[in-house]
């Protein structure tokens, strides 16, 4: 496998503007200085490229092997990866100061989980699962659960999980069956949870499940499910460690990729019950786990984000040194590295493009999350999460469908040396694919933002943003040099505002409604991340062209143009066609009758 470049220069590019003018001109960060970025940027690099990249191949031949005991052993030098991770205070980078945390923008702490699932995705999804539960502790724990269980994970000497999905419920969680019946002070947990990414592992020395199960007296449905926090080992009054909680790994899954990542069948009470504290407010637990899944929803985006760049990176080097065919005479017709042909260029800068038009829009909304949390106004704070609230569904689904795609791409760039596991371009591939069905299906988000984003302001907080990429083509217009990439991005945003208005009309019909969203989530979402990812590589073609002009003769500028074009003249108008698929109407997905084929 290719070593891993961890993209520093590609994420400053991205995040110089969004921390000037978005995150670092909050006063939340008023002792967070663009020198101290730069040196946790360098340091995360250090670790991702040297420390977690070199495992990724092994750790995928390797995988887990649970013991006879029921724990879990990981690949050789997981464990000792993910220690040099947690000791080097990189788990508490996004965490608030007050919680144990360093307090850095969401900006800073997404671009160095970028460069971490880049390295490792199976690796980067434990410390991603604890941030999770850290959020859902913080913000619906008592006082006494963020004493005891905050300050450990935040450090990261303890991990958390989720534990949503059992046999007979997969995405719809009102099925849920694992009981909790109350005893004093807490509970004792019966069931099944399956599919618990580092359920169980001896990387860390605990693990702090957070498990949605029922009371004995809960109704049927959402409104019956609670949330428990069920520690592997029970926790003393002291914060010491005691005795072996009832909760046990029953098997591995045996998984298409990350198979450096535990996936575990937990069994909960096989003995006595395993003991476990309620979170939050009873039969609420549904809406409390939401805070750690909408948390982990943009990490899923930008997770496959990190795996795009690892296969663009081992496309690049691949075809620059794979010699195959001539160039055509007009070119001087002499054999030549695959790169040199135009069809191989092609799929390169597809790569390319898409993967800095994904990051670009990540870390825009990581930077509306940053003011959603800290503006000074409220009125600040409600619009940026309007935003974010759009956004995320886009970045999670979006982001993780084009990266399988790209990952695919660069399989296809190796031609039949990718299909070949020893190139490890297919492991890429193998890997990524799970993204699209993390923390909720592609289909769930997009049935989230053409349903109950949309439908519940009326399409207002996307148009804010389909405002702001009018704006952008409007100044690509203007410029002599950029005019064409200005009137394909207008052309975009007429789409998507036509869209928005035919989903937002066709969504609001009492009886028609559900459906019409249904058949338009999917297609709707595509063209929403085409128009919003081309937006922001029209905004990163100011930026290169300004330093070009300025003199600059690095290539690195020239680069993020071709980029920029590749984007907007070329793969937007593959989104644009969503439009027709949406205005298509939905007579024929309501008469086909799969039952009948």
């Amino acid at each position: 496998m290719v070593p891993f470049a961890a993209p520093v220069r590609d994420l400053r590019f991205v995040l110089e503007e969004l921390l000037e003018h978005r995150s670092l001109a909050l006063p939340a960060f008023a002792e967070t200085g663009p020198d101290l970025v730069e040196a946790v940027l360098e340091e995360a690099a250090k670790l991702a490229g040297e420390v977690w990249a070199p495992l990724n191949a092994s750790g995928d031949r390797q995988g887990c092997a649970r013991r006879d005991d029921g724990g879990v052993t990981l690949p050789d030098g997981f464990a000792e990866a993910y220690r040099a991770y947690a000791e080097g205070g990189w788990n508490g980078i996004g965490v608030a100061e007050a919680l144990g945390g360093q307090g850095l923008p969401e900006v800073v702490a997404s671009s160095v989980q970028e460069m971490l699932h880049g390295a490792n995705m199976a690796l980067g999804l434990c410390p991603m699962l604890t941030a999770g539960a850290i959020e859902a502790l913080a913000h619906h724990g008592s006082d006494e659960q963020k004493a005891t269980y905050l300050p450990r994970l935040v450090e990261g000497s303890w991990t958390g999980t989720m534990n949503l999905t059992e046999p007979q419920a997969g995405s719809d969680l009102s099925k849920v069956r694992t009981r909790a019946v109350p005893e004093g002070d807490h509970y004792r947990l019966f069931g099944q949870k399956i599919f618990i990414t580092w359920g169980e592992h001896d990387a860390a020395e605990n693990i702090i499940h957070l498990v949605l199960a029922r009371t004995p007296d809960a109704p049927e449905g959402n409104r019956g499910i609670s949330l428990f926090l069920v520690p592997k080992y029970l926790v003393g009054a002291d914060g010491s460690l005691g005795e072996r909680n009832d909760v046990t790994c029953a098997s591995l899954e045996h998984k298409l990729g990350i198979h450096g990542s535990p996936t575990c069948t937990l069994s909960f009470g096989e003995h006595d019950g395993a003991i476990g504290y309620l979170v939050g407010e009873e039969g609420r637990g549904l809406n409390h786990m939401f805070t750690m899944m909408n948390e982990a929803r943009h990490k899923v985006g930008v997770q496959g984000i990190g795996v795009a760049e690892r296969a663009s990176q081992h496309a690049f080097a691949y075809a620059l040194e794979r010699t195959q065919g001539r160039r055509p005479k007009s070119r001087g017709g002499a054999e030549c590295p695959i790169g040199d042909h135009l069809d191989v260029r092609r799929m390169l800068l597809s790569m390319r493009a898409r993967t800095d038009a994904l990051r670009a829009l990540a870390l825009y909304c990581a930077a509306e999350l940053d003011e959603a949390r800290h503006a000074e106004e409220a009125e600040a704070r409600r619009a940026a999460q309007a935003r974010v609230d759009v956004l995320i569904p886009v970045v999670k689904a979006f982001s993780t469908d084009q990266a399988v795609e790209i990952a695919s791409q660069g399989v296809q760039v190796h031609g039949g040396m990718g299909y070949i596991e020893e190139t490890g371009a297919a492991q890429l591939l193998r890997d990524v694919r799970i993204a699209p069905i993390y923390e909720g299906t592609n289909g769930i988000q997009a049935l989230d933002l053409a349903g109950r984003k949309l439908q519940r302001d009326g399409g207002a907080a996307l148009r804010s943003l389909i405002e702001a990429v009018e704006a952008t083509a409007q100044a690509l217009a203007a410029s002599p040099e950029l005019a064409r990439l200005g009137t394909s991005l207008a052309a975009g945003a007429a789409d998507l505002r036509a869209a928005t208005a035919r989903v937002v009309e066709q969504g609001a019909d009492p009886v028609h409604g559900p459906d019409a969203i249904q058949a338009y989530a999917t297609p709707f979402l595509s063209l929403a991340g085409h128009v919003l990812c081309a937006w922001q590589m029209g905004r990163a073609a100011f930026k290169a062209e300004a330093a070009i002009k300025a003199g600059s003769s690095d290539p690195f500028y020239p680069a993020k143009l071709a980029s920029a074009d590749y984007a907007i003249r070329h793969w937007l108008p593959v989104g644009r066609a969503q439009r027709a698929v949406i205005e298509a109407g939905m007579e024929t997905l309501a008469a086909f009758d799969a039952a009948a084929q």
